[in-house]
């Protein structure tokens, strides 16, 4: 198990519940084989420094998570597959 730091930026026109359920979803895969969410900010919708899809906003999450690996690498795939995130980075601390 390591620890790590996640950021993801979500569609700003998706609706409230509809990004409530994908980071609750990606909480989920992250706490697969005993993985741990320690904390889940979110910074809200903020302008963009670049236009990415044609957006200049999106809506920023932070999770630090303390997971397996395998858990980090399912959380990529989906999150490169989703058409509500723009961008994700993963950081090991």
């Amino acid at each position: 198990m390591n620890k790590y730091e996640i950021m993801f930026i979500v569609k700003p026109d998706v609706e409230d519940d509809a990004r409530n359920t994908l980071i609750e979803g990606f909480k989920n895969i992250l706490t697969n084989d005993n993985g741990v969410v320690d904390n889940v900010n979110e910074w809200g919708l903020r302008d963009l420094a670049y236009e990415i899809k044609d957006y200049a906003k999106g809506y920023y999450v932070v999770i630090d998570t303390t997971t397996t690996p395998a858990n980090i690498a399912e959380f990529e795939r989906l999150s490169r597959i989703n058409a509500n995130v723009l961008r994700h980075l993963t950081i090991r601390r």
